[in-house]
């Protein structure tokens, strides 16, 4: 089968090669799944750097999150079976961007049928970061005025959705544009182009000096800042990432002062320690697709050779909603 796979780190478009490698082999506990769609995320730049959280060895093929069906199971796999369409992560280093992947048979879950195969595969991480981010975390309410960084980003958009299907009010910040009018499509009450406006004085304006409950952060350095400034009182700043490069030092004198909470977000921790948590938010996302509340917003479809570029403009920046890789 073909499969990127990365020898040495570095930036995408440099690491990565398009290679002809065995199929993977399920073992026990493991489902080897044919790949539908699968998308890219901003994690897969920074395993192809050997900057992620998790260092599989080389060589290896990045790719976390599949849509796809099962064509073989491993030792002890009673479900899913083979022929089910499936939506999850992949198994790395056997990861999805490329033709056949392996996922562990109980992380895998039913892909909700009112999605289509691209829709799925960028339906799971960007929507359960969000579930988790703005319900377990930052406990949003109806009424509460929610504020999204990236917000016609992969996760951002998500975010935006699963604001409004909780009944706040959603101001989304984007970079130009055309990102302003994905908001916007999305749902997103007030939008703000940050390179023409202040975000925060906006926030402040919109809502009328008292400033915003809950911020959803995946960008780090000058949004998070800014977000401290316009926080409400029991605020909640919930810290997704660090898209923009910049670790913040949060200034704990202004979180004291200003009477708000700083909440980290780390979505894997859940989906190691926490599965019915992780299937109960799968139950609930996927009526949310059924209902047509909740859907991807979807940028590029990539045929498997254009995967490193399209990896490395979604780490420059430069790309919109969620690029999915849809094999040949």
């Amino acid at each position: 089968m073909r499969a990127w796979q990365v020898h040495e780190p570095g930036e995408p478009v440099a690491a990565l090669r398009l290679e002809d490698v065995e199929d993977p082999v399920p073992g026990p506990g493991r489902i080897l799944v044919q790949v539908l769609a699968a998308a890219v995320n901003f994690p897969d730049a920074l395993l192809c750097r050997g900057q992620y959280q998790l260092k599989p060895p080389l060589p290896f093929t990045p790719g976390l999150e599949v849509c796809g069906e099962v064509i073989g199971t491993g030792e002890g796999v009673t479900t899913p079976a083979v022929g089910e369409r499936v939506v999850g992560l992949s198994a790395l280093p056997h990861g999805a961007f490329a033709e056949r992947t392996l996922m562990e048979a109980d992380s895998a879950l039913p892909a909700p049928s009112a999605l289509d195969d691209t829709a799925a595969a960028a339906f799971y991480i960007s929507y359960q970061t969000g579930w988790f981010g703005l319900h377990r975390r930052a406990a949003l309410q109806p009424g509460e005025t929610l504020l999204v960084h990236a917000a016609a980003g992969g996760v951002g958009s998500a975010a935006v959705q699963l604001g409004k299907a909780a009944g706040a009010t959603v101001i989304g910040v984007v970079g130009g544009p055309e990102k302003a009018g994905l908001a916007r499509r999305l749902g997103a009450d007030v939008v703000v182009d940050r390179h023409r406006e202040d975000f925060a004085d906006v926030a402040l304006e919109v809502t009328a000096g008292r400033g915003v409950d809950v911020v959803y952060d995946p960008v780090g350095g000058s949004a998070y800042s800014g977000s401290a400034r316009c926080m409400a009182f029991e605020g909640r700043i919930v810290v997704v990432g660090f898209a923009s490069g910049v670790v913040p030092r949060p200034n704990l004198s202004r979180a004291l002062l200003g009477n708000y909470t700083i909440l980290g977000l780390h979505w894997g921790l859940y989906a190691r320690r926490s599965r019915p948590e992780v299937l109960r938010a799968h139950r609930e996302l996927t009526a949310l697709a059924d209902r047509g509340v909740v859907t991807p917003l979807l940028g590029e479809r990539l045929r498997l050779p254009d995967v490193a570029d399209g990896l490395q403009r979604l780490a420059d920046g430069t790309t919109a909603g969620r690029a999915v890789m849809l094999p040949d």
